[in-house]
Parts: C-alpha cells; structure tokens; sequence
C-alpha cells in the first residue's frame, strides 16, 4: 500500500516538476533570415487576420521536431527560385530556433530555406482568409443596403407617428444596432485590406 501511495507521490511530484532546461526553452530570442519579401509578408498579414502574435505562429511553424523534418524532407522537391531577398529579425523561442538550427543540419538543407518553406505552409490559410475576404465584402454591401432601407423607413414612421411614438422608438433602436454592427464589419473589411495587396506580391 505504501510503496503503491509512494509511487502515486512520485509520479505527482514528477508531474508538476518544472525544469530549467524547460524554462530557458520559452526564452524569447531575436534571429535573423534572409527570406523573400512575400514570405515575410505572408507571416505577418496571417497573424494580424487571426489575431495572433507573430512569434506564436512563427513557434507553432517551427517548433514541432517532427513536423519540421517532415517539412524539410521534402526540400528537394520543391523548386528553390532565386528570388530577391532582404534580412528580416523575427522574435521566437529558444526552443524554437535550437529545433530549427538542429533539423537544418540534420536534412543539409540552408536554416533560411527551412525557415521559408515552413512560413509557405500558410498558404491555403491566407487563400482561405482571401475567399472569406471577399464574402464579407459582398455581405457588407447588401448591409448597407440594407441599412438604408431601415433609415427611409424610419424617416417615414416618425413622419406618419411622431418620433416619440414607440413603434419609432423601437424602430430608431433596431436601425441605431444595425449601424453599429455595420461600422464593425466595415472596420473587420478594413483590417483585412492587406490580403487583397499580398496577391500583387505573390505575382
């Protein structure tokens, strides 16, 4: 019984341990690539269209062992255009960029071309966050439209009853709702802006 209880104390303590090792991984860093302009582009404009920092999807890129060998062991295969290219710094973790520089040397393939088809993985997302895109788009101009019905028929209410009647009064509240939502979708429209630019970049 108490070697059982023991070892339940053992594998609890082993649990919640936490290891310097394991600390100094999360260190944030500072490295610098050579990468193509709109592999840099890429990076940034999918992080802001899901609203993550760009070292946490930089880290998520890079820092599975497994899924960066996968990665790299298709190098070969992939054509390697010489493209201009300009030095970029990146925050990540340390963890991160040991897994990069150990995977880099292991499949003898350049860190900055690693680097390059890891961010290229985002593609089909910013190909997919495109085609929302433009749905919100077409959504914001029958808004609009919309919204202007609800205005005319608001002047005509509060001509034909008063403004103060509480059918005008209701009715002032729904269309005041659906001009707040409106600017909202046309700020979300806005901040999606960058995405229609990337495609100059990949062309």
């Amino acid at each position: 019984m108490n070697d059982s209880k023991n070892g339940k104390n053992v594998s609890s303590k082993s649990t919640l341990s936490i290891s310097a090792k394991g600390l100094k991984g999360r260190q944030s860093v500072r490295a610098t690539f050579r990468l193509p302009e709109h592999i840099i582009n890429l990076l940034g404009i999918v992080a802001a269209q899901l609203g993550i920092k760009q070292k946490s999807l930089f880290d998520q890129l890079v820092e599975d062992r497994d899924v960066l060998t996968k990665v790299a062991e298709k190098a070969p295969d992939i054509v390697h255009e010489q493209k201009k290219k300009r030095q970029k710094t990146f925050v990540l973790s340390r963890k991160s960029l040991d897994v990069l520089d150990s995977v880099a040397r292991q499949q003898k393939i350049p860190r900055d071309f690693l680097v390059e088809i890891s961010i290229e993985r985002l593609l089909p997302v910013i190909n997919s966050e495109q085609e929302k895109h433009k749905k919100r788009k077409l959504i914001y101009k029958d808004m609009e439209a919309y919204l202007h019905q609800g205005k005319k028929l608001l002047r005509k209410t509060e001509r034909l009853l008063g403004k103060e009647d509480q059918v005008s009064l209701k009715l002032r509240k729904i269309v005041n709702t659906c001009e707040a939502n409106a600017s909202e979708l046309a700020s979300t429209i806005e901040d999606g802006r960058a995405m229609e630019d990337f495609v100059a970049i990949k062309q």
